[in-house]
């Protein structure tokens, strides 16, 4: 199972060419349902739909959730799609299995208070301070997804025009306006940039103070540093930036194809869950309010 499982994956990247993130996501999916044949002798062409099951029934066991069992479930459906079309299988056992049912969860934002003192808790007297500050400025400005943050480069950067110009998913690349706060943040992180290069050469526009592209673990670290340093108890990641930034946006008049376009969504129906924590928060503010609510 482990060769045709490279198989798969070699066709992802090279003929799909999907994103790195959707091949990682795919090979400890993959990995984990071939250790769980391995343990019961099961080569690929002996799996039917019954083992598929029991494989499924571990994962609710071991108390996963839905989503990563529907996320699980999908990767191993495109395997065994794959291994059908290439002829190494008769049949698809997935081809009668249905996906768990997910709840669908309203995305959690920060309020415009909570922003504020986020984005000004990095000390500006410090270069790794400056960057920080300008990765949240960024982040919250453009509604980037944190991978598309880390690699942001220096050159995808127009800050005369106000653009940022960046790769989605699918390899897609698209623009991005970028507001006032965020590029005066970014003209202050210029030279402490250059501080922590010291001399190196680096393509990417935010870099460790060894000079190094920044990780998305590294930045998922510090936001949640500076969130405890403000107050900010919930769970907090560059996602709920991200639906920071489209919530804000839509609560103001943005219509819903910009939104989509900023965010990079293929498909209108992801944008529109924003609607919904907008029509909560309307319904929300008017019984707090009115006088007859």
């Amino acid at each position: 199972m482990q060769s045709s499982i490279l198989s798969f994956l070699n066709y992802c990247r090279v003929e799909k060419g999907l994103a790195i993130n959707t091949l990682d996501a795919y090979g400890r999916d993959l990995a984990a349902f071939s250790a769980f044949c391995k343990a019961r002798a099961w080569a690929a062409d002996q799996v039917n739909s019954e083992r598929l099951r029991q494989f499924l029934d571990s994962r609710y066991k071991a108390r996963a959730s839905s989503r990563t069992i529907a996320r699980q479930l999908a990767s191993i459906r495109n395997y065994f799609r794959f291994l059908v079309r290439e002829g190494m299988m008769a049949s698809d056992p997935t081809s009668d299995l249905a996906a768990p049912r997910r709840w669908k969860k309203l995305p959690k934002f920060l309020n415009l208070a909570e922003i504020d003192r986020l984005v000004a808790a990095p000390n500006p007297d410090h270069p790794l301070g400056l960057r920080d500050r300008a990765m949240l400025e960024l982040l919250y400005a453009t509604g980037l997804r944190v991978s598309e943050l880390v690699g942001v480069r220096t050159a995808e950067l127009n800050a005369e025009a106000g653009v940022l110009r960046t790769l989605g998913k699918g390899d897609k690349h698209r623009l991005v306006p970028v507001g006032r706060s965020a590029l005066a943040a970014l003209e202050r992180y210029a030279p402490a940039r250059q501080k922590l290069l010291r001399g190196r050469a680096s393509e990417y526009l935010f870099v460790t103070g060894r000079g190094k592209r920044l990780t998305r673990q590294c930045f998922w670290q510090r936001l949640r540093l500076w969130g405890r340093k403000v107050g900010i108890e919930r769970p907090l990641s560059p996602h709920v930036l991200r639906h920071s930034f489209a919530t804000h946006l839509l609560e103001r008049g943005a219509d819903l194809r910009s939104v989509q376009a900023m965010l990079g969504h293929a498909d209108i129906s992801t944008t529109q869950v924003y609607t919904h924590v907008v029509r909560d928060r309307l319904r929300q503010v008017f019984d707090q309010h009115h006088p007859r609510a």
